[in-house]
């Protein structure tokens, strides 16, 4: 059974991310967003990229979980008789 993983932000992160589009925008292209536009863009890279970004950090996440786990095993492994 699959599971579907919403991205949602806070608002104050959702705040904070159309904040620094309206900037790099502003930067980039010395063109201003308007809210709308900004939104619009936050939107499609959470639905283009959100997924991705997401299942990378799970790998990374095991990945790092089971490299620790063998180092656990190997520093603390007692010999048997």
């Amino acid at each position: 059974m699959s599971k579907t993983i919403h991205i949602k932000l806070t608002d104050n992160r959702r705040i904070e991310m159309l904040r620094l589009i309206k900037i790099y925008y502003r930067e980039e292209f010395e063109e201003n967003l308007s809210d709308f536009r900004a939104e619009s863009m936050l939107k499609f890279f959470i639905e283009t990229l959100g997924h991705p970004v997401y299942n990378q950090a799970i790998q990374d996440a095991r990945a790092f979980i089971a490299e620790k786990l063998d180092d656990l095993d190997a520093t603390f492994h007692e010999k048997e008789d």
